[in-house]
């Protein structure tokens, strides 16, 4: 199940499931290892997880995974971890999935050629590593690694290769290795043994041994384990199917012992061992034999091996009294329970259970009793015909679980179903989701289709207040036109705009498709063309002619596709002559091909242009057909293709409408490159792709009515809150409020450009009067001018403003061109979509109940509103896979917690002041709906919180992140009035509105400044509860706490907010760890480092991540030019292949793939864990590299020096460990390993495995600056700063400050936490950020004196582009750090002369161009000479000529110099030492005509009073300075006023 218009960020779904229960066609069973979960595949591609009661086998449905897109064939259980087990499901299209059952999350999914009907999940002997030995459709046996899903090896065939029906893996007694039994179609068994030193290998590893046996088309072989030989019995099933039957083997040479023949009107399809003596069979009718074999087939027995003896006795029939008949065979399979299950209570007389599932959706469980001999030989004296029976122990379905609850779990309209009790009851058949106007559009079994605010609907379903009470609410629009069931609805719009806005498409049972205007509720046009039901409809690709480009294709149930123009309403091509059904559509817009293909597997080609058959495939080139349209789908490649080859295809076809279209290709190819050349700040990925809320209509089978999932994209909510809370404010309102920097920037780039490079930015300079008529235009001139791009060419202030308001939006979109008057029917007045949806968010997510003030507040100012029964969540992972939680499971948790402590739930019924609203409501609410709410109130404040760590993260992720956004907005509340009022003030604060009288106002101003304080306050209460108090209020043992690891990838989210709440959660929780529980998670993650050599670190950083032109910088980096031997460096590069997938993948968690690095080079740190180092070739590796980067670079940022190793602990104790914790000076592995990791991240090159920006690498410059004291003895301190400022040299453009909310392009969003990387660095290690800056700025000035010789472009290394970063850097350590800065004066004077454009110095002076600097009292500018000179805390004087590349160092004083002053002619220099009370007179003349260098001698000296204590104390800046009186005459001036005069 695809869903259009999500981004893969943070998505929360909550489903309706409606009255009646989905389908569950059951095709394969499980029960898992723990014996606590039945899992159940279906042919309709769903998982369903039944939690099974270990002591009375009882049923409870949990949820419904969705993932595969065909029958599931078989499931297996992975391996198991402490704390959760794995599940493996693979389908008949190939799909495998890694499922984790504690959360339904999807770990890993892949998708292979091959299709396996069998997998078993075997620990192999060697090494205790779990792996799947897989068989199906194909001739090898497949082995596979559990957590990757990667194929190690196959077994092949060498004597009579042929599809291996059954497998059997088992371990001899006594022999350290495993032998694997595989039996063809043929009926040749195999054995291959395996050693447990096979390697990953594409090499196949052959049979030792194989013999034909009279057994063909086997489906399973199972063996029972007796001292010395294992029997294996082997069910088969003959050939023509003229009898089945069961035979047992001899393991050891395969010598069949007896067999029984199926039963008249059976097939055998399973059987399995009870005991050495007993088996169970059972048949494809559903029903199980327990057999006693006889005594031939029995080791111990004397008689064994026997010719003659009886046949196996039939002494038992499982069977379920008065069965349905089934329509297709049942699965079914036997499991034995071992007695020593950890944690598990397992009853002692339930040990053998056979489990059935069967196409009506039922699981049956019989539990198998032990039969002594002496009851078997009773049975067999009275010798009856029929042998006894034995019904289930346990019969469950969904409808059954359904039926049970009361009231029934609610549907999405079911306010408009179940009008009254005598109606007729008509199901939903088809929903589409209208985003822009926020209405949801469904149809019904009558034909009828309902228009209605998705809002409201859910608010009615879900949330208490004061709607419940209204008679006709929502407000609804009925469509009538269909005689019969709508089958299908289409609202093309959403898919391209370049359809009408009011356009609706439905296809119905009555052979017609309808075209609706949604605004006037007219039906537009009735296409009656196919003779068929319409079973499908959609839009063609985007590439197509432009006269396709305007239809929308259908197709019905007579085998038949149309393709029909809604603009000239008529149909433009029919495709009819098809067989057999329709299986898929595929398109070729550049050949002007449809190709469509039948179930039988032939395909047909279809000229769109002139609708004339092409040709008609089968076999393997249909196959290539269909998958070859594939490629040309997904690959962005075909952009970049020559238009001439299009040209050239289309004179080959004769096609005009490809000939046409190249051209049009061509132009725009040209227009799309100078497109690319403009930098854009924001994110504009996040315009196209994704809205707030999206409903899916969810049907397992098409006879199902629709449930309906309800997508809350977190990320897209955020954004759209802070892009119209933004669009609001001019671009000085914004520089104002912090969120950009652009005059900042500007300031310093003007600074260290020469001025007629400065015409770039000057419209931002200038003063902006706001006011309410033209700020939007306004605001989109500037935006443009710093590089905001708007694209959709409405006004709207570049940011993204898709749809703020259902009125606004529909207006703000192009009118529908079939002119229809709009009726106010399908407009919301004042309502805001995006705040509604934020609403609706909120209060389904909030832990009502835990804080009664809180909550007080929540809704009295706030205005969210409370649940009104319990939510039925669930959990996007990867690949779009989702596991939804089912009302049944929610139903039992809350009946278990009541019993568990009624007392609890007493106590909390007595109602407080703040619930007397509750009571007025619960007087208009149906008794069963206060029970409901009862319900609510304890899964909000409790049992939500236990459904699964996963989902406990992505929830409090949500709030957090939906909290603080609102927040940071003016008077974000629910509450209308105050909406009202808050639109009011802004319009009065951006008019000079004086018609008001000044009190008036200013207490209205007041009153509203108060209110919006109280809001903000709310807010961040809410966030505080969610982010630290939760786990403390919610007292349960069973809170699933959030994971670390989720938090970690989500350290550098896209999205700031997001990122923020990540941070704040995980900061949270490390806190509420202890320093015990951070122990523990680096002990548990530490394995998992990649551990790098300082040697791979040189050769990387060589070759800097710069652009390709600025290859100077590796020059600049390293002490001497001479390049690294070419063939080491391709060796490095080979080793290591650190993957970080971009950013747009995600998470599931995570995607949680934006974090999965792979370094091969890097050992991981632990010992000898064989588990992390399998891992670290795959996917799942990575993500745990990358993961463990993250984490312990959190830890060691924050807790660095706390998690020190205590250094008296004994030896042998922490020669144990094979990781050592803490990061401390005591502890040098681990930080160290972190640190080379972190710097790895930032500094090597950009590649296809790890690109220049992704969020792994953001999050490496981030926690390189968070923990720069920690890292630094183990850092190139020269290297990081440079690799930093290597990405904020493209900055010119990426003026957003770090609290700008809206998502940035990933360049922008680098750049800017590397800009703040920089500044934490220099604020924490002033010294080291100065000195190594200025060791850098000397090479460079070297460099620059043979620049020529060396023939280097200077202007493209990274200190000449980082010029501007460098001074916003040295302006706020002088700020913030003026001792430390001091203390290196002469150092931070020659990083500023660096950064300094030269030309404007000699203009304007040192002063007037960065005063900052001229505070200090030791730093002094000549403006006639143009010479600066500095004084230094050894006592030296160094002056700078700006001609010349170095400074002059003259050793003027033994102690610092506390104040130097040129004089007014600048011949003279005076400096003052306070330590050496000595005040010296400096001659600076230059030689004749100012030829030859300046000559500076000491003239005079005098020795001057001593500096009192109090005046030292006043500080660097002012403890005393010097005032020329006259060109020979100056005044040592002391802080406490003192003065001296000298003269020269």
């Amino acid at each position: 199940m695809t869903v259009i218009g999500l981004s893969n960020q943070l998505i929360v779904p909550i489903t309706l499931w409606g009255s009646q229960s989905p389908t569950h066609c059951i095709s394969c069973v499980l029960l898992t290892n723990d014996y606590k979960t039945v899992v159940t595949g279906c042919n309709d591609g769903q998982i369903c997880l039944w939690d099974c009661h270990p002591s009375t086998l009882s049923l409870t449905p949990r949820s419904l995974l969705f993932g595969h897109s065909s029958p599931v064939l078989c499931l297996a259980n992975g391996k198991e971890t402490n704390d959760n087990s794995l599940l493996v499901s693979s389908s008949e299209a190939g799909e495998m999935s890694l499922w984790d059952l504690s959360d339904g999350r999807c770990l890993e999914s892949v998708k292979m050629q091959c299709v396996h009907t069998n997998i078993q999940t075997y620990e192999l002997a060697a090494h205790e590593d779990v792996r799947l030995f897989c068989n199906g459709y194909y001739a090898e046996i497949l082995i596979m690694d559990v957590t990757t899903l990667e194929v190690l090896y196959t077994l092949t065939s060498k004597v009579n290769p042929d599809w291996i029906s059954a497998m059997h893996v088992l371990r001899p007694v006594k022999r350290q290795e495993d032998v694997v039994i595989g039996l063809s179609i043929a009926g040749v068994v195999k054995v291959w043994t395996l050693t447990g030193h096979e390697v990953r290998s594409s090499e196949p590893i052959y049979e030792n041994e194989s013999k034909p046996i009279r057994c063909l088309n086997a489906i399973r072989i199972v063996s029972y384990y007796l001292s010395p030989t294992p029997l294996s019995p082997t069910i088969t099933q003959f050939l023509h199917n003229t009898c089945v039957c069961i035979e047992v083997y001899d393991a050891g040479d395969f010598s069949l012992l007896c067999s029984v023949d199926s039963r008249r009107g059976e097939r055998w399809s399973g059987g399995d061992f009870l005991s050495a003596d007993r088996i169970i069979v059972w048949s494809d009718t559903g029903k199980g034999y327990l057999y006693k074999l006889p005594v031939n087939c029995i080791p111990e027995n004397k008689e064994f091996h026997s010719p003659e003896s009886d046949q196996p006795f039939l002494y038992c029939i499982l069977v379920i009294p008065d069965d349905e008949r089934l329509l297709c065979p049942p699965a079914m399979n036997f499991y034995l329970l071992s007695r020593n299950i950890n944690q598990v209570e397992v009853n002692p007389n339930i040990q053998k259970l056979l489990i059935r599932g069967d196409s009506y959706g039922k699981v049956v469980i019989w539990s198998i009793p032990d039969v002594s001999n002496r009851d078997l030989s009773a049975v067999r004296q009275e010798s009856i015909e029929t042998p006894p029976q034995m019904a289930p122990t346990v019969i469950q379905s969904l409808e059954k679980a359904w039926k049970l609850m009361k009231p029934s779990p609610c549907g999405i309209l079911d306010q408009l179903i179940h009008t009254s009790d005598d109606s007729p009851y008509y199901k939903l058949t088809a929903s589409v989701y209208l985003p822009l106007q926020g209405r949801l559009v469904c149809g019904r079994e009558d034909g009828s289709i309902i228009i209605v605010s998705a809002s409201q609907t859910i608010m009615l379903q879900f949330l208490v207040g004061k709607h419940l009470a209204y008679d006709d609410w929502p407000h609804h629009q009925i469509l009538v036109g269909h005689s019969g069931r709508v089958n299908c609805l289409l609202y093309p719009h959403h898919i391209n705009n370049r359809y009408d806005i009011a356009h609706l498409v439905s296809g119905g049972v009555d052979f017609s498709v309808c075209l609706w205007d949604l605004y006037s509720g007219t039906l537009l046009h009735r296409f009656s063309v196919h003779a068929g039901e319409i079973s499908q409809l959609f839009a063609p690709p985007k590439d197509c002619n432009p006269r396709v480009l305007q239809c929308i294709c259908s197709v019905a149930s007579d085998h038949s596709v149309a393709l029909i123009s809604l603009k000239e309403r008529k149909c433009i091509m029919l495709a009819s002559r098809h067989l057999f059904p329709i299986h898929t559509i595929k398109w070729r817009p550049l050949d002007d091909f449809m190709i469509v293909g039948c179930v039988d597997g032939s395909v047909y080609v279809w000229q769109m242009e002139t609708g004339h058959l092409d040709r008609v495939l089968h076999g393997i080139i249909a196959e290539e057909i269909l998958s070859a349209c594939d490629e040309n789908i997904t690959t962005a490649g075909d952009r970049l293709t020559n238009p001439a080859i299009h040209l050239f295809r289309g004179l080959r076809h004769r096609n005009l409408a490809a000939i046409r279209h190249a051209a049009v290709r061509g132009l725009h190819n040209i227009s799309s490159h100078l497109e690319k050349q403009k930098h854009d700040v924001i994110d504009m990925s996040i315009r196209s792709r994704s809205h707030p809320l999206m409903i899916q209509g969810l049907r397992t089978n098409p006879k199902d009515q629709d449930s309906h999932v309800l997508f809350f994209d977190v990320e897209a909510l955020i954004v759209q809150l802070m892009s119209e809370e933004y669009s609001a404010l001019t671009p000085n309102t914004l520089e104002a409020q912090g969120l950009t920097n652009t005059n900042e920037y500007q300031k310093y780039y003007n600074l260290s450009c020469s001025p007629e490079t400065q015409h770039k930015l000057t419209g931002f300079l200038n003063k902006v009067k706001d006011s309410a008529e033209n700020a939007a235009q306004k605001i989109q001139a500037k935006a443009d001018s710093i590089g905001f791009k708007n694209v959709s060419g409405d006004i709207t202030v570049g940011f993204y403003r898709k749809g703020s308001t259902a009125s606004s939006d529909s207006a703000a979109t192009t009118p529908p061109t079939t002119g229809a008057k709009k009726p106010a029917k399908l407009m919301v007045g004042e309502t805001n979509l995006t705040m509604d949806i934020t609403r609706l968010l909120l209060s389904l997510l909030h832990a009502w109940g835990l804080d009664s003030d809180l909550d007080k507040v929540c809704e009295s100012k706030l205005g969210l509103l409370r649940p009104l029964r319990p939510i039925c969540f669930g959990m996007i992972s990867r690949g779009g896979h989702m596991s939804l939680i089912l009302p049944t499971y929610v139903h039992k948790l809350d009946a278990s917690s009541v019993a568990q402590n009624p007392t609890n739930t007493e106590q909390k019924m007595p109602l407080t002041k703040a619930d007397s609203r509750h009571v007025k409501i619960s007087s208009y609410l149906p008794p069963e709906l206060v029970a409901e709410e009862e319900k609510a109130r304890r899964f909000s404040s409790r049992l939500h919180w236990e459904l699964s760590t996963a989902i406990t993260t992505n929830h409090l992720l949500s709030i957090i992140s939906l909290a603080n956004t609102l927040m940071s907005m003016s008077s974000a509340t629910f509450i209308p009035e105050s909406e009202r009022k808050r639109r009011l003030n802004r319009k009065a604060s951006r008019t000079d509105s004086t018609g008001k009288t000044e009190t008036d106002g200013t207490a209205e101003a007041e009153h509203f400044a108060n209110q919006q304080q109280q809001i903000k306050q709310g807010w961040s209460l809410l966030a505080a509860l969610h982010c630290v108090l939760l786990p403390d209020l919610v007292k349960s043992t069973l809170f699933q706490k959030p994971l670390v690891e989720i938090l970690a990838r989500r350290w550098q989210d896209r999205c700031l907010e997001v990122r923020e709440a990540a941070q704040a959660l995980l900061l949270a929780e490390l806190r509420r760890a202890g320093s015990k529980g951070r122990k523990q998670i680096v002990d548990d993650w530490g394995p998992y480092l990649p551990n790098y050599s300082d040697q791979i670190h040189t050769a990387h950083h060589t070759e800097h991540h710069s652009k390709p032109h600025s290859q100077p910088h590796s020059i600049a980096s390293s002490p001497s030019p001479s390049p690294v031997p070419s063939d080491s460096s391709q060796n490095i590069y080979k080793h290591s292949d650190l993957r970080a997938h971009d950013d747009n993948l995600s998470d599931e968690d995570d995607d949680p793939d934006e974090h999965s690095v792979g370094m091969e080079n890097g050992s991981t740190t632990g010992a000898d864990d064989t588990t992390s180092r399998a891992s670290s070739y795959t996917t799942e590796g990575r993500r745990k590299q990358a993961t463990a980067i993250v984490l312990l670079g959190v830890i060691g940022s924050e807790y660095g020096h706390e998690v020190e190793q205590s250094k008296r602990k004994p030896n042998d104790e922490s020669r144990r460990k094979s990781i050592i914790e803490g990061f401390g000076p005591g502890n040098y592995t681990l930080a160290r390993n972190t640190s080379k990791a972190l710097a790895y991240l930032l500094l090597s090159p950009p590649s296809s495995s790890l690109p220049l920006h992704t969020s792994l690498r953001r999050a490496a410059i981030d926690l390189i600056g968070r923990g720069f004291t920690v890292w630094e003895p183990y850092l190139d301190v020269s290297k990081i700063l440079l690799g930093l400022l290597e990405l904020c040299c493209e900055s010119e453009n990426l003026v957003p400050s770090m609290s700008f909310g809206l998502p940035l392009t990933p360049a922008a969003d680098s750049c800017r936490t590397a800009r703040h990387a920089i500044s934490l660095i220099a604020t924490a290690r002033p010294p080291a950020f100065i000195t190594t800056l200025a060791k850098e700025v000397a090479r460079y000035n070297t460099l620059q004196q043979n620049a020529q010789s060396l023939n280097i472009a200077l202007h493209q290394t990274v200190l000449c582009r980082g010029r501007p970063e460098i001074l916003r850097n040295m302006e706020i350590l002088i700020d913030k750090m003026q001792t430390d800065v001091s203390d290196l004066i002469i150092e931070a004077m020659d990083i500023i002369i660096h950064s300094l454009d030269h030309n404007m110095l000699k203009t304007k002076g040192l002063g007037e161009v960065f005063p900052t600097v001229c505070r200090f009292q030791n730093v002094t500018f000549c403006t006639s000479t143009r010479r600066i000179a500095v004084g230094a805390k050894n006592g030296n004087l160094a002056i700078y000529e700006l001609r010349a590349p170095k400074s002059q160092v003259i050793p003027a004083h033994t102690a610092a110099i506390t104040c130097c002053s040129f004089s007014p002619d600048g011949k003279h220099l005076v400096s003052y030492s306070s330590g050496e009370n000595k005040v010296s007179f400096w001659s600076t003349a230059v030689g004749l005509f100012g030829l030859g260098n300046a000559q500076t001698r000491c003239v005079k000296t005098y020795s001057s009073p001593p500096m009192p204590e109090h005046v030292r104390a006043t500080g660097p800046l002012k403890m005393a300075r010097f005032v020329w009186v006259s060109n020979k005459s100056v005044i040592l001036m002391f802080a406490d006023g003192n003065e001296f005069r000298f003269n020269v």
